[in-house]
């Protein structure tokens, strides 16, 4: 690592608004590494769903108890998730996960855990990290901060696509939109936009121009021209 201080991008929004794949699309250009602090919250989540003890039972102290069996190894630009050393990708993306991660993201102490990782992976890397929050309360000084919004609707519209490979129905996308107006109402106290972010509607922009105006920001507070 050169010696300076790693440079942090926050990309922050609420519930299916592309954060993940966009911030890993925005590393993947400028050779840094993305770090997806969901994936932090989920494979707690999962870690639980293990024990097999019913959700509404879990508390806090418990959640966190799992924090030594979750692990991050770097890959090429992004972060792998690792449950008892193994590999849990797939696993933290499941219906039982998904299901739950909503109320273990909403524990202070599960979020204080997360916050320490996602800062501790950005120690010696440059970084792209998304969230909820990532921009307020985990990197406030972050060069460049980013809040992605939607509508609603094409949010739904586009997580039934990814999810059922294929174009859904008005009736799928309204169910889904349903769902997504809930667990925004759910995390409003954690989805917060900076006072200094750049705010990005991504309603009628391909991800593709998504990415192409976050890495044209990043190449502008990083003064890294050779990064591509």
């Amino acid at each position: 690592m050169p010696d300076r201080k790693p440079v942090v991008i926050a990309i922050d929004g609420p519930a299916a608004s592309g954060k993940s794949s966009t911030s890993q699309w925005v590393a993947e250009r400028l050779g840094w590494l993305h770090v997806d602090s969901g994936s932090l919250y989920r494979a707690l989540t999962a870690a639980m769903v293990r024990t097999g003890r019913p959700p509404e039972t879990w508390s806090g102290a418990e959640i966190v108890a799992q924090g030594p069996r979750i692990s991050l190894r770097a890959e090429k630009t992004s972060f792998s998730t690792l449950i008892d050393g193994e590999p849990a990708d797939d696993e933290i993306r499941g219906g039982a996960v998904t299901a739950q991660v909503s109320r273990v993201a909403q524990v202070p102490e599960v979020r204080a855990w997360v916050n320490a990782r996602v800062r501790q992976a950005a120690e010696s890397h440059d970084v792209v990290v998304d969230g909820r929050d990532m921009g307020t309360a985990v990197f406030p000084d972050a060069p460049l901060k980013v809040f992605l919004v939607a509508d609603s609707w094409e949010r739904a519209r586009r997580r039934l696509t990814q999810r059922l490979e294929r174009g859904p129905t008005d009736d799928e996308i309204a169910e889904e939109t349903d769902l997504i107006v809930q667990r925004d109402a759910k995390d409003a106290t954690q989805t917060l936009q900076a006072k200094d972010a750049v705010l990005l509607d991504t309603t009628y922009l391909t991800q593709a121009e998504q990415v192409e105006r976050i890495v044209a920001l990043a190449h502008a507070v990083s003064h890294r021209p050779d990064a591509t």
